[in-house]
């Protein structure tokens, strides 16, 4: 006799597994690093006070678990991600 775990076919979509797939998250001299902004210009795009705020920049993430200020990152893959679309934006201007 089958047990239920040999009997059902599960299967997983592609958008499953790259949910599934584990998360680099990265210190901000990395995101300097990829995006050629200074630390303060990081800062201001997330800072939604400043002049120079950009609802769409990739948000950071606390790395602690207190509610005091501390260590943050970001998302490896929503800043690749930003990356990207400014290109896009960047090709789309150019050939259109």
């Amino acid at each position: 006799m089958n047990s239920p775990a040999t009997t059902h076919n599960i299967e997983i979509t592609p958008t499953e597994i790259s949910a599934l797939s584990p998360q680099k998250i990265i210190r901000l001299k990395q995101v300097i690093a990829l995006t050629g902004l200074s630390r303060s210009t990081i800062y201001d795009r997330i800072n939604h006070k400043s002049k120079r705020y950009d609802a769409s920049f990739p948000k950071s993430i606390k790395l602690d678990s207190t509610l005091q200020v501390g260590a943050v990152g970001w998302i490896e893959s929503e800043i690749q991600a930003g990356i990207k679309q400014r290109i896009a934006e960047r090709t789309k201007l150019l050939f259109n």
